[in-house]
């Protein structure tokens, strides 16, 4: 049984940073990309950051570009997203879900919740200004 596990959310001032956990479990990881969703009251859910599988390609939306960073660490089996530089925009709960790599689109960058089919529970990042 496939399980994703977040920790690491809470309330941070804006400037601030906060750095969200993934535990996996139940699957290959190596065979898995994991991905960082987030979802604001009122706002479908959208991308944040992507990390495939064996060769860690990676992808983030633009609103998050050069602020926060994605990894995985296979020993561990977790996919980490650091967020440094948080504005109240980033307010929202993070999910982080799981598919195999090569179901994505990579060459498009186009990633969608649909094309997720394991996700966790989500955690809540609150940003005050």
């Amino acid at each position: 049984e496939v399980q994703l596990v977040e920790s690491g959310g809470g309330l941070v001032q804006a400037g601030g940073s906060l750095r969200l956990s993934c535990a996996a479990s139940g699957f290959t990881f190596d065979d898995y990309a994991i991905a960082w969703f987030r979802q604001a009251p009122g706002k479908e859910r959208e991308a944040v950051s992507v990390i495939s599988g064996r060769d860690g390609e990676s992808y983030y939306a633009e609103s998050v570009k050069g602020r926060f960073a994605i990894s995985r660490a296979g020993a561990t089996k977790t996919v980490y997203l650091q967020m440094n530089s948080l504005q109240p925009a980033d307010t929202a709960v993070y999910y982080c879900a799981a598919a195999p790599s090569y179901t994505l689109r990579w060459l498009t960058s186009s990633f969608w919740p649909k094309d997720f089919p394991s996700w966790g529970q989500g955690t809540q990042v609150t940003v005050s200004s």
